[in-house]
C-alpha cells in the first residue's frame, strides 16, 4: 500500500464549515502550495483545497491506520 501523508487540523479560523479541529485529514502532495506555505487538504465537502500550514500539524500513522482513515473518507 501507498504510504499517504495526514495531518491533524489545530486550527480552523476562517473555515469552520470545512474543517474541524482535532480532526484527521488527507494531505495531497503539492510542492508548489508547500513553498508558499500551504498545504492541500481534502476537507469536510471531500474535495482538495488550499489551507494555511500553520493550520495543521502533519503526523505519521501505521499503515492500518491510514487504510482504515481512506475507507472513512
Amino acid at each position: 500500500m501507498k504510504n499517504y501523508q495526514f495531518a491533524v487540523c489545530l486550527n480552523n479560523q476562517n473555515y469552520p464549515a470545512s474543517l474541524e479541529l482535532h480532526k484527521i485529514y488527507r494531505v495531497i502532495p503539492d510542492e508548489e502550495a508547500q513553498l508558499d506555505g500551504d498545504l492541500r487538504i481534502i476537507d469536510e465537502s471531500g474535495e482538495d483545497y488550499l489551507y494555511p500550514a500553520t493550520y495543521f500539524s502533519l503526523i505519521e500513522l501505521p499503515i492500518d491506520v491510514q487504510k482504515s482513515l481512506l475507507v472513512v473518507a
